[in-house]
């Protein structure tokens, strides 16, 4: 007497099974493709390939890097920080002008454009926490107010070494240690890129490792439910976006001591590259959420991209169409192949 003994889906998958080639692209597919796009730059174009060109990549997507790590602490709590383009411009502007106008030091202006984050990442705290305003609509609120504010402060003017002050000009220069994270290296390695490696490592220890990560995952995940613990819902919110407030300000310091110059609306330019990198990373090693390792990768496919695009001559103007299909595409890999018990 036979018996028929059935075996169970994961018996019966193989490693080309096709659950088997959607898991593998769920959990790998935004590597492989960066691994590939790398392959292809670099066989056609050799520049591509070398360290220089490396670094050059690294060195781009710092900035970007750093304020997605920011948006991706936001993320963790279930919210949104549309205003840490506006946040930079903000701290590109108090920076400049601090050393500038003023004469103030390099570390009285870094800790004037650090407090000039803080105060933006408070603003966007008291409209959500408090206000009870969507966080869509409150930081794109304060995205308008920072920025407005940022154009009175200023007259709408730019900021620069000799600029004209009504009769006179001004007699302030950029500080020394703006010079060095603008155009430093430490053994080959760009200021910028250092910062930006800091700055992950202390993003990624903090939502991986550490008690507030969880919390903030935890929140994120079900509010009412952390709120049901005794978690105190509020506080950690406002938290997340005092450190995207925060983030904002590092990248927008690295921005001023690049440029040295003050720019009023300098900062635009990197909320759509930021917030792609930060919803990329939800495609990295299928996780499905938020995270930081992630949004380092999604940083360095943007800026591989658009070097390698750039290197080809590909309009400038069809770029962020690029960009844009970039963006789908992560995101069709993590909310239509991940697991339905994640969606």
């Amino acid at each position: 007497m036979s018996t028929d003994i059935q075996s169970s889906p994961a018996e019966r998958a193989t490693p080309y099974s096709k659950d088997a080639i959607t898991h593998f692209i769920y959990r790998y597919g935004l590597l492989v493709v960066l691994a590939l796009m790398i392959v292809v730059f670099s066989i056609a174009h050799p520049f591509f390939g070398t360290f220089a060109n490396a670094m050059f990549i690294l060195q781009a997507s710092a900035i970007v890097a750093v304020v997605g790590l920011g948006c991706t602490i936001s993320m963790t709590v279930g919210g949104f920080d549309l205003a840490v383009g506006a946040t930079m411009s903000l701290v590109v502007m108090v920076a400049a002008g601090a050393m500038v106008i003023y004469g103030f030091s390099g570390p009285v202006a870094i800790l004037l454009g650090l407090a000039a984050g803080l105060l933006a990442g408070l603003l966007n705290a008291m409209l959500i926490v408090y206000a009870r305003i969507p966080d869509l609509v409150a930081t794109l609120a304060a995205q308008f107010l920072v920025s407005g504010t940022t154009l009175l402060a200023v007259n709408g003017q730019s900021i620069s070494e000799g600029m004209s002050l009504g009769t006179t000009s001004a007699t302030g220069t950029f500080a020394p240690i703006f010079k060095w994270l603008g155009s430093g290296y430490v053994f080959g390695v760009h200021s910028s890129v250092i910062v930006a490696g800091l700055v992950f490592l202390a993003v990624f220890a903090l939502l991986n490792l550490t008690k507030w990560g969880r919390i903030f995952y935890a929140i994120g995940g079900n509010p009412v439910a952390a709120a049901a613990v005794g978690i105190p819902v509020r506080r950690y919110r406002i938290i997340a976006y005092l450190l995207s407030g925060l983030l904002s300000a590092v990248a927008g310091l690295l921005l001023v001591a690049r440029s040295n110059r003050g720019d009023v609306s300098v900062g635009d330019a990197y909320l759509l590259q930021a917030v792609s990198a930060a919803l990329v990373g939800y495609a990295v090693l299928g996780a499905n959420r938020a995270n930081a390792f992630g949004t380092l990768i999604g940083a360095v496919f943007v800026a591989t991209l658009i070097n390698g695009l750039t290197m080809f001559n590909f309009p400038y103007y069809a770029q962020t169409f690029v960009q844009g299909l970039l963006l789908g595409v992560a995101l069709l890999m993590s909310y239509t192949l991940g697991p339905k018990s994640k969606r």
